[in-house]
């Protein structure tokens, strides 16, 4: 399901800050959070991440800083080797030409050249809840990611979700169906047309 379905079907609740997008305009995310809280300009702990992560889980991350690359050609070959399913990060990425060959989904605010340390003694955390934006994200929760941005929703409340998606879907599908046969918006939605 796309990200904007999700969305709305969440009751407009969930969406990450806009800037986060994917670095390849193909890149599609789908799975459940491990949260990662970064030190700013440190990238020790998405290291240790890629490697406490389970099969499949989106690396959500909070870097507290966007003008560092956190993320590289590196960390996405090792997180494919891992089978991780993506990276959100509210923060920058870099070597972004060779995430799009590697093709592991990338998700970040910004693209930045300038690189991190490793510091043993900065403060991290792995696994804790976290707030990016107005969203608490929590390991487990699910994460719907596209071109349009990235959506997460509560874990307790996905199979409720993805049942109020596939109607909207299938609704929108009928709208469509109904503005080919000549209908209107604003007969369809019963909207004022003045």
């Amino acid at each position: 399901m796309d990200a904007a379905t999700v969305h709305e079907a969440y009751g407009r609740r969930g969406a990450l800050p806009s800037a986060i997008k994917p670095i390849a305009a193909a890149f599609r995310v789908c799975g459940s959070a491990f949260t990662v809280d970064s030190p700013p300009g440190d990238n020790l702990w998405l290291h240790r991440a890629v490697y406490r992560a389970a099969e499949g889980d989106v690396l959500v991350v909070e870097a507290h800083d966007s003008e560092f690359g956190v993320w590289g050609e590196i960390l996405s070959v090792a997180a494919s080797a891992r089978r991780l399913g993506g990276l959100v990060v509210n923060g920058g990425v870099r070597d972004s030409e060779r995430l799009a060959e590697i093709g592991f989904p990338v998700f970040a605010a910004n693209v930045c050249v300038r690189g991190t340390v490793k510091d043993p003694r900065a403060g991290g955390q792995l696994g804790l809840p976290l707030r990016i934006g107005d969203v608490v994200v929590r390991n487990g929760d699910a994460v719907v990611g596209d071109r349009d941005g990235v959506v997460v929703v509560e874990a307790d409340a996905v199979p409720a979700i993805a049942a109020a998606a596939r109607d909207r879907i299938e609704k929108e599908q009928d709208v469509m169906a109904r503005l080919r046969a000549g209908e209107t918006t604003l007969s369809i939605y019963g909207l004022p047309d003045s």
